[in-house]
């Protein structure tokens, strides 16, 4: 595998790799999505297409302690829902790492987390304009009620397809389902756990994926478990953050080191 151990990095690098798997349990228990911080930060210190196997254990240690701390939160109906549809988009996404090179998917990543750095922003925007209407509007009929349907299941399948794409081929479907569960008019508790079971479940599923395509070995397993003490005090203190947090503010400076991560990929 190409990729680096444990003994082969330097100290600001493992101190980097630390920090990002600190950020990944703060992510899980606080405010998901936040681990594209993580991931471009484990693209640029080592071998992009080699980083994704290397994380999938820690984000998985991660959704362990989300789950503990939010279990009696989650809505399974939606996670039955988004299942088939995330699947058929892993699916699609192994054969993605099957055919790209490490330029390929460090330049797919570096897209992906600006793509979503900008949907995310033009989502919250639409949200925001959609609740200043909201008094202005009167009741639906049944074919709008039959519409609307429609448009619920066609838009969990498209985030579904993308977000189990972004989630193999790089790790980033956080941001694909955050926008999915806060456009389904998800509040703090209930996003929390159910995103919490959504990529426990999915990142268990990638593990034989990835150990197929060699993105999982020994050495990359060492890596990680030097890496996992960083994890638990992150999630601690995002538990205690959660309630405290400014959300708004946070979710800024998120999308901020995202696009900044995103285009160190591509420049690099």
């Amino acid at each position: 595998m190409d990729t680096m151990t444990l003994w082969h990095l330097t100290g600001w690098e493992f101190a980097a790799l630390a920090f990002a798997a600190f950020l990944v349990g703060f992510s899980k228990t606080a405010v998901s999505g936040a681990n594209t911080v993580s991931l471009a930060i484990f693209a640029a210190v080592l071998p992009a297409r080699a980083s994704t196997g290397i994380l999938l254990p820690v984000l998985i240690a991660g959704d362990i302690l989300a789950v503990l701390t939010y279990r009696r939160h989650a809505h399974w109906p939606t996670l039955w829902r988004l299942f088939p549809a995330v699947g058929a988009g892993v699916v699609v996404g192994t054969l993605f790492l099957v055919w790209a090179d490490d330029a390929i998917v460090r330049t797919s990543i570096g897209v992906i987390l600006l793509l979503m750095a900008g949907v995310t922003v033009w989502r919250r925007r639409q949200a925001d304009a959609e609740a200043r209407s909201e008094d202005a509007r009167s009741d639906a009929d049944g074919r709008a009620d039959a519409s609307a349907a429609r448009a619920g299941r066609v838009k969990a399948r498209s985030y579904g397809v993308l977000g189990g794409f972004t989630t193999m081929v790089a790790n980033a479907g956080g941001p694909v389902m955050s926008m999915y569960l806060l456009s389904a008019g998800f509040r703090k508790l209930g996003f929390l756990g159910t995103s919490a079971f959504f990529f426990l479940i999915v990142n268990v599923s990638k593990l034989p994926f990835s150990a197929g395509l060699g993105l999982i070995d020994g050495r990359s397993l060492l890596l990680d478990a030097a890496l996992l003490v960083f994890v638990v005090p992150g999630a601690f203190i995002g538990t205690w953050a959660v309630s405290r947090i400014n959300q708004r503010l946070f979710e800024r400076l998120v999308i901020a080191a995202t696009v900044v991560g995103g285009l160190q990929l591509l420049v690099a």
